[in-house]
């Protein structure tokens, strides 16, 4: 198969970022990459500006990280609150997941954080005080403490039960 080798205008998932010097198949280049502005050929003309794109990408890159490093520290200033609903005898009716977490912290902390970001290992199914790590940036890992409760009426009803 033909390959082409691009300098890339911009950051493109899975593929690279603005000054990266790709090869790609010929028709991905000439039907999508090219037309839509997103990358051109890699002549010798076309390396000189190279540099100008390398600057601005490792400004960019700059910034996304400060951006990352103040919301850590909004995130770690916060304690997370959570609830999970639980039966007699402290059993759980379902649990915790990293969706569940993302939107706590939009609540609680407001910084909006992808789901895919949050590092859980399994599903939180009990009460009590958890750690779990969230990867804002490539470099830029933050420990969110989430305190898990049950909800005061499933405490109550346990407790006129007895």
């Amino acid at each position: 198969m033909a390959t082409v080798q691009l300098i890339l205008k911009e950051q493109i998932a899975h593929l690279g970022s603005e000054a990266d010097i790709v090869t790609v198949k010929a028709g991905y280049a000439r039907n999508f990459l090219v037309p839509s502005g997103k990358a051109y050929l890699a002549n010798s003309s076309n390396l000189r500006h190279v540099n100008n794109l390398k600057a601005r990408r490792a400004e960019r890159e700059a910034g996304e990280k400060l951006e990352a490093q103040n919301l850590a520290g909004k995130i770690r200033k916060s304690a997370i609150k959570m609830e999970l609903a639980t039966g007699q005898g402290g059993k759980a009716f379902g649990s915790i997941t990293t969706s569940d977490i993302a939107d706590a912290i939009l609540a609680q902390a407001g910084v909006k954080v992808d789901r895919h970001a949050v590092d859980l290992e399994k599903p939180i199914k009990t009460t009590g005080k958890h750690e779990v790590t969230v990867r804002l940036h490539p470099e830029v890992d933050v420990l969110v403490k989430i305190n898990v409760t049950a909800p005061v009426e499933a405490v109550e009803k346990a407790d006129d039960a007895s």
